[in-house]
């Protein structure tokens, strides 16, 4: 008989105990299951709830069986559905009556969500780890290439130049703001929801205070009818992991155009490419492109988890079982992507000469041109459209602005001298755009110690 089946006249059909079974998935849970089974044993122990040498008995029993779950000695029951019912039945097993009273003031509702918010926890921190990984290495790039000059893009066209330093860095800034949302995500959820009991508490004197120093909450839910039936924590962590993995999928996109052989950017490493099965020549950048493709799985988890809980009234309800595979593969695509997307950008070989050729092409020193003009006193609009005659010529005469004469110059504006040439070279037009957040070397050296004192900083919360 199920441990709940006490007001039934016969078992459930096996069909419906398959279906309505999570043992298959909930299992990773174990380990917060019964850390928080520990907790709030030791607690009606405390409170004098139950004897305290019982709280003692079933927490030993608690320990030793999760000692033997980890050595892989435990086989679960789906007829069990659950996590939190394999544990009660694996203990009662073991220790006998006495563990019946483990339930005592607490409800399956609040029980699963205090696992899922213990899980949520560890996992935001090991996430957060493997993105400083990522950080480190986009400053170790962006630290080495200050002067790779490369063309930076707007619609997929040439714009203006910049550097490869600069470039990768605009992605540490992503990264930050997914660290950022990831640091928020943690607080929101560090909130104990035990004790809020199927929906409306319980009239034991619970200790819930006692409760949240023991598991290392923050806080303590403060409406027993929210805390059973949120699941914004999941809801917001796969948010973050989505947007995090649209970053990735933007990144990827990048190495796969950079090392095509219409650009030769970037080579990939052989241990992080692979070849074709008909075409020998091939070098392909599968690992750039798995992580794009599974940016889609992870927003289907988001997608499934807002439509799990748009309609549902308070307070619990069998739908929020749905809250776990989706939260669970989100993390688990998003812990498979970030160490090898890490180490594949660890060894990717950079040409600088390519990188260079390209932005000396498409006239992404224009607005430089421009900008000579603006400096000798013509308004920008009237110098925008002297530059634009100029670029018109250069295409109908398939030259550059660098190999126009000076009289071709003067034919457009006398105002032109032999200072224009410097005024345009790749070198200039990066490295006088030395505002705060521009690609000038100086400006970047700077901006990259600013980033490395921010990772230092995040790197000592996490400690």
């Amino acid at each position: 008989m199920k441990l709940w089946g006490g007001r039934f006249e016969k078992n459930t059909n096996i069909m419906v105990d398959d279906f309505n079974s999570s043992i298959r998935f909930d299992k990773r849970l174990y380990k917060q299951d019964i850390t928080g089974s520990m907790a709030h044993v030791t607690m009606l122990g405390k409170q004098n709830i139950i004897k305290k040498n019982e709280a003692d008995i079933i927490k030993k029993g608690l320990e030793e069986l999760l000692a033997d779950i980890e050595n892989n000695k435990i086989a679960f029951d789906i007829k069990a559905e659950d996590i939190h019912m394999n544990i009660e039945k694996l203990l009662i097993e073991r220790i006998g009556e006495v563990a019946k009273k483990l339930h005592t003031g607490r409800s399956r509702n609040d029980q699963v969500t205090l696992d899922m918010r213990m899980y949520v926890k560890e996992e935001i921190i090991e996430i957060k780890k493997m993105i400083i990984e990522l950080m480190n290495t986009l400053l170790d790039i962006a630290k080495n290439n200050t002067s790779t000059i490369m063309p930076g893009y707007t619609h997929l066209q040439k714009a203006q130049p910049i550097t490869f330093a600069h470039h990768v860095m605009a992605y540490f800034e992503m990264l930050k703001r997914d660290l950022d949302r990831l640091m928020d995500t943690y607080k929101r959820t560090d909130s104990l929801p035990l004790g809020a009991g199927a929906l409306a508490t319980t009239t034991y004197p619970l200790d819930r205070e006692y409760v949240a120093e023991l598991l290392d909450f923050d806080k303590i839910c403060l409406n027993s009818i929210d805390a059973v039936s949120d699941r914004d924590y999941c809801i917001e962590l796969t948010n973050t992991l989505a947007m995090l993995m649209m970053h990735l999928s933007r990144f990827s996109e990048e190495i796969i155009l950079w090392c095509s052989n219409e650009f030769q950017f970037i080579e990939l490493d052989d241990a992080y490419s692979t070849g074709s099965s008909i075409m020998p020549q091939k070098k392909n950048p599968d690992i750039a492109e798995l992580v794009r493709g599974k940016t889609g799985r992870v927003y289907g988890s988001l997608i499934g988890l807002l439509t799990t809980m748009k309609s549902l009234p308070l307070a619990y309800n069998k739908d929020m079982q749905e809250d776990k595979e989706a939260t669970f593969d989100a993390i688990d695509t998003v812990k498979m992507c970030l160490p090898i997307f890490t180490d594949m950008l660890k060894t990717i070989k950079i040409n600088a000469k390519k990188m260079y050729q390209g932005a000396g092409g498409g006239f992404t020193n224009a607005t430089d041109a421009a900008d000579y003009l603006v400096k000798k006193d013509i308004p920008f609009r009237d110098a925008h459209a002297i530059i634009g005659k100029l670029v018109l010529y250069c295409v109908n005469n398939n030259k550059s602005l660098e190999d126009m004469t000076l009289d071709e110059y003067k034919n457009v504006s006398p105002i032109f001298e032999n200072d224009i040439y410097e005024a345009i070279s790749l070198e200039t037009c990066v490295n006088k755009r030395n505002v705060i957040g521009g690609p000038s070397k100086d400006m970047m050296e700077k901006v990259i110690i600013i980033n490395e004192e921010y990772l230092a900083n995040i790197i000592n919360i996490l400690d």
